[in-house]
């Protein structure tokens, strides 16, 4: 792979005489938004057909995932070479996602009990008849996974079907296995096998560098296919929920800011300004997938172990959904407050312990927001809530993604800052450089090198 220095002059010079904002991803991904919403609200039907940009260049990013994942867990578990670092880290992981999470359920309680999103709507339960089989039909008749089913999923039943279906908890636990293989062989091991996925690494970057070059189209059809197909008017229509749950997402990441910053030493707007290209381009794209590699990388760059890195963002994304969690939270109570139901303390407690569970098992599965909904207001027993009461925030759901994957990737993000602090494999003179925008060596250059452009 070429060096800065033997890039042709010819190149150099074209490049140099580009302004700037023509090489930001940042202000290309604010352009494609903004030129989104506005095609989808002036030519919705125009706007909704441009789904296919947005769904290719998801799909482009996917499929690279699983072996991103792999090769840089396995790589981090051989240099680390040992199990009992890598079992501190998986414990110290799963012991914070539960933690914020449960968290993330009592403040959005405590923001629906005081917004009271669901006042005013005043819906009749009788007219809610339609409502299972408009849930059906947008979560594909589906369930989610009891927790013995969910943890005895995480062990594919063939190596090729995890790489193959993109499962990531099943990818990332072979990878685990694989590096601690390596990894006991110690200096008597393969260094070849080692050599081999570290330049896999780079090619597969390389390419993710190739296809973010697209990511501006995907973020334009994604908001214009959003605006078209939901229309603006939901804005208006669920306006109250809305404005609650975007309210409470900016004050959960003021609680994430105080987290980073107490147990990792880390100030959470520098580094939102470090990842803004990543931030805004899921927001654009309503996923967090896409920007899965890149975060990866620039976490690595900042100075999180290869190990942290690697282990604690692929669970964090079954395992630590902050941001789908505060929104569970609030839309509980904004069906209760909408059918005039008042819950009782009891009531709400139930909600949050069932919640606890079924938000576990969300990721990847079609909408499992409603399917977790489904199943807590089940477990609440309130007959004046009916199951098909779900099917009423079908109109809002959508608007609520970028809330959702923004404290998501967030949280994710503080979640491997705080967990690598833990384990003291975070280079805190290396973060301060580059969130400093300062030179951090050559180590730094020739990660940046090899990372996404």
């Amino acid at each position: 792979m070429p060096t800065a220095s033997e890039v042709p002059e010819r190149q150099t010079v074209r490049m140099a005489s580009k302004p700037p904002w023509c090489r930001s991803l940042f202000v290309q991904l604010l352009v494609a938004i903004a030129a989104g919403v506005v095609i989808g609200w002036q030519w919705p039907g125009f706007g909704a057909e441009l789904r296919p940009l947005a769904d290719g260049f998801i799909k482009l990013i996917k499929m690279l995932i699983a072996p991103i994942i792999f090769c840089t867990v396995v790589l981090g578990i051989a240099h680390v070479g040992d199990l009992k670092s890598v079992g501190r880290i998986g414990v110290k992981a799963l012991v914070y996602f539960e933690a914020v999470t449960t968290f993330a359920l009592l403040f959005g309680l405590l923001v629906g009990n005081l917004a009271k999103p669901g006042a005013g709507f005043h819906i009749d339960a009788g007219t809610l008849a339609t409502g299972a089989d408009a849930i059906a039909k947008k979560t594909n008749n589906g369930e989610l996974p009891h927790t013995v089913e969910f943890l005895l999923g995480i062990i594919p039943s063939s190596i090729v079907s995890a790489f193959a279906e993109n499962a990531l908890l099943q990818v990332l636990f072979f990878a685990v296995l694989f590096g601690l293989a390596l990894a006991k062989f110690g200096e008597s091991g393969p260094p070849a096998v080692l050599e081999f996925i570290d330049h896999l690494s780079h090619i597969f970057f390389t390419i993710i560098g190739w296809i973010m070059r697209l990511a501006p189209l995907g973020a334009l059809g994604a908001m214009a296919y959003i605006v078209g197909q939901y229309g603006i008017g939901s804005l208006s229509s669920y306006g109250k929920l809305i404005a609650a749950c975007y309210a409470a997402a900016l004050l959960f990441i003021g609680v994430l800011a105080v987290i980073a910053r107490i147990f990792a030493g880390v100030n959470l707007w520098k580094f939102v300004v470090y990842i803004k290209d990543e931030l805004f381009l899921a927001l654009g794209t309503a996923s967090t997938e896409v920007v899965l590699p890149r975060i990866m990388t620039k976490l690595n760059q900042a100075g999180c172990s290869t190990t942290t890195t690697g282990l604690v963002i692929p669970t964090g994304y079954s395992f630590n959904l902050d941001g789908a969690t505060l929104y569970l939270s609030i839309c509980v109570l904004f069906l209760a407050q909408a059918l005039g139901v008042e819950l009782t303390v009891g009531e709400q407690i139930t909600a949050v312990l069932v919640l606890m569970l079924t938000s576990k098992g969300m990721a990847g599965v079609p909408g499992s927001s409603f399917l977790a909904l489904s199943a807590t207001v089940s477990a609440i027993g309130h007959g004046a809530i009916p199951v098909a009461a779900v099917a009423l925030l079908l109109g809002a759901d959508r608007m609520m993604d970028s809330m959702r994957v923004s404290v998501n990737l967030l949280g994710n993000c503080v979640a491997t800052l705080v967990v690598a602090n833990w384990e003291r494999q975070l280079d805190k003179e290396t973060m301060r450089a580059v969130l400093a925008g300062e030179p951090t060596g050559e180590e730094s250059a020739t990660a940046h090198r090899h990372a996404p452009q």
